[in-house]
């Protein structure tokens, strides 16, 4: 198979793609990066594909591993592994954050961090908290991607060494 025919090929399974990454994970954005990330993929390894096999299976396979490992990285990633002795923070109750007047003024600490940073870091920040995903933030404030991106995270490390006491 020439360079040419696996890249028509490739163009002519798209939609199809699409519709897949759609199913895996429920949302158009983050599809739209598994079918990117999986084309990217595919275009790389075009020397590993045999001749005369299912493209398409070869594809859809890409794909489902590509998702399988960002969801087990993801989960990784958001594992909590208690080092305290006697286990203190899993032993301890998910309210008594909020019970106590000292945590009551250390998260009064954090939000005066936070409001302290200038204006261009602190409202990217913040809607990144809130749960705006990269893209979204940066259509929203007329900004490029990756300005977005090094903001919140110059942003974070600032706040890192200010907070460091709170950890």
């Amino acid at each position: 198979m020439t360079t040419l025919d696996f890249k028509t090929e490739l163009l002519a399974i798209q939609d199809e793609l699409l519709r897949f990454a759609y199913k895996l994970t429920s949302d158009p954005e983050e599809a739209n990066d598994l079918l990117q990330e999986t084309s990217l993929k595919a275009l790389d390894n075009e020397d590993k594909f045999e001749p005369d096999t299912n493209f398409r299976g070869w594809m859809y396979t890409i794909m489902r591993n590509i998702f399988i490992n960002n969801y087990r990285k993801q989960v990784r990633d958001q594992t909590f592994i208690d080092h305290t002795e006697n286990l203190y923070h899993i032993n301890q109750s998910k309210d008594m954050a909020f019970d106590s007047t000292e945590a009551a003024y250390d998260l009064k600490e954090i939000h005066r961090a936070v409001n302290r940073l200038p204006k261009e870091y602190r409202i990217p920040f913040s809607m990144h908290v809130s749960g705006f995903k990269y893209r979204e933030i940066a259509e929203k404030l007329g900004l490029p991607l990756g300005t977005v991106k090094s903001r919140i995270f110059f942003t974070r490390q600032r706040l890192q060494i200010e907070l460091k006491d709170f950890r």
